[in-house]
């Protein structure tokens, strides 16, 4: 990468996290350009050279928190899929202690960035995030059992929808309870009879 793209980059990512931090204590309508920059220690013509809005900002912002997730996320992901191709169907769970934890991982890492998201889920994408990460481990096994793709997107959203909600009580707590405790609690969730996982059969 050339010097003069790399700082632009920086650069960029100062005004992602002073946009975030800003985020963190008012609505979006009530921070200024003036506000980013002086976190971001830029000026504002700096500012109008990247954007023309707040709004092209905060587009870029939605980008920048995906990005920080999968960079973490992506090997785990990789091993996982892996995994996932070489196992008979009949081994194949949907849902496990394995794909959660490096999930959990991330969230308590970046904690201070996801409650940002969950306090501006239409400004930052955040369904479309989750739909991603999900889509890497959910959607290869719905795949190897051939379900209709309006059968499989149902099924994503209702995974989706219960452990986001977890994400969010947690994030509530700060998470101060433990990632087995949050998982367990997820498991129980799913498998109230207390199996080891849901197999799809």
């Amino acid at each position: 990468m050339k010097k003069t793209e790399s700082k632009y980059f920086a650069t960029a990512a100062r005004m992602d996290e002073a946009l975030i931090e800003c985020l963190e204590k008012k609505e979006l309508e009530y921070i200024t350009v003036k506000e980013i920059c002086k976190k971001a220690g830029v000026n504002r013509s700096t500012f109008y050279l990247h954007y023309e809005t707040i709004d092209d900002l905060l587009k870029e912002c939605a980008e920048y928190t995906n990005d920080k997730c999968f960079r973490k996320y992506s090997v785990e992901l990789a091993d996982i899929g892996r995994r996932l191709e070489s196992r008979e169907t009949e081994e194949l769970i949907f849902i496990s202690p394995e794909y959660l934890r490096p999930y959990f991982e991330f969230v308590r890492e970046n904690k201070r960035l996801f409650k940002v998201v969950f306090s501006h889920p239409a400004s930052l994408n955040t369904e479309g995030t989750f739909r991603q990460l999900f889509a890497n481990i959910f959607s290869p096994i719905l795949d190897r059992f051939h379900l209709a793709e309006r059968d499989k997107a149902y099924i994503i959203m209702f995974y989706i929808g219960g452990l986001t909600s977890v994400v969010k009580k947690w994030l509530e707590k700060d998470c101060s309870d433990s990632i087995e405790q949050i998982i367990d609690i997820c498991m129980r969730c799913i498998l109230p009879d207390g199996e080891k996982g849901y197999e799809m059969r």
